[in-house]
C-alpha cells in the first residue's frame, strides 16, 4: 500500500470518532431540548391550573395569580384569612383590582409585599417578609405571578421559621415541583441565594 493510501486510511479511521462524537452531542442536545420542552409544558400547566397547593393544612397555601372568582372560591374553601401578594401594589390593573375586590368580598385581609424574583432580597427585606409571615392571621395564601419563585421563597421561610419544619423538607417548596428551576445561571436563582443568606443570619447550616 502506498503512503498516500496509508494516509487516506488513517484519515478515515480518525474521522469515525469525530463523527461519532458529533452524533452523541447532537442526540444529547435533542434530549436536553426535549426535556426542556416537557418541563416548559409542565410549568405552563401549573400556571394555567393556578399552581395552587396546600403547604400546611390550616396554616399556609400557595398559588400563582388567581382570577378573582377562583380566589374567592379558595378563600371560602380553606377559610383563608390573609392573602399576601408578592407582586406588589398594581392599582388599575385588572388582576390586582379583581384580587382586592375578591378578598374584601370574602372577608380576607389583603397584604402587598412586592419583591422581584430576579433580585436578591436585602437582609432587611428578608426579615420584613419573615415578620409578615409570622404575624399574619392564618390560614395564609401567598402568591406571585407563576407561584414558583417568589412564592417558593416565602413558603420555605414559613415552613422552616414559622412552622418549625425540617430545613431539607422545607426547601422542597423552592424546587421544580412547583416550577422553580434551581440553576445558578438563571435570574430566579436570586430566591435561592436569598434563602441561603437568610439561613446564615438565622443560624442554620446551609
Amino acid at each position: 500500500m502506498s503512503s498516500v493510501e496509508d494516509n487516506n486510511v488513517n484519515l478515515e479511521r480518525g474521522a469515525r470518532p469525530v463523527r461519532g462524537w458529533r452524533r452523541i452531542v447532537w442526540r444529547s442536545g435533542l434530549t436536553l431540548a426535549g426535556l426542556a420542552a416537557l418541563f416548559g409544558a409542565y410549568v405552563a400547566i401549573l400556571i394555567l391550573s393556578g399552581n395552587f397547593h396546600e403547604v400546611l393544612p390550616g396554616q399556609l397555601y400557595r398559588s400563582a395569580q388567581l382570577s378573582g372568582a377562583r380566589l374567592g372560591e379558595e378563600i371560602d374553601r380553606y377559610g383563608i384569612k390573609t392573602v399576601i401578594n408578592l407582586r406588589g401594589e398594581n392599582v388599575g390593573k385588572v388582576w390586582y383590582d379583581d384580587e382586592i375586590a375578591a378578598t374584601a368580598a370574602h372577608g380576607a385581609t389583603h397584604v402587598n409585599f412586592g419583591i422581584s424574583a430576579r433580585k436578591d432580597l436585602t437582609p432587611e427585606k428578608a426579615q420584613q417578609l419573615l415578620t409578615l409571615l409570622k404575624t399574619a392571621e392564618q390560614p395564609i395564601l401567598v402568591h406571585c405571578m407563576s407561584g414558583a419563585d417568589r412564592t417558593g421563597l416565602a413558603s420555605v421561610i414559613f415552613l422552616q421559621q414559622v412552622a418549625g419544619i425540617d430545613e431539607e423538607e422545607a426547601e422542597w417548596q423552592l424546587s421544580p415541583i412547583y416550577g422553580h428551576i434551581n440553576l445558578p445561571f438563571l435570574a430566579a436563582y436570586a430566591m435561592d441565594d436569598t434563602w441561603e443568606r437568610l439561613e446564615k443570619v438565622i443560624g442554620l447550616d446551609s
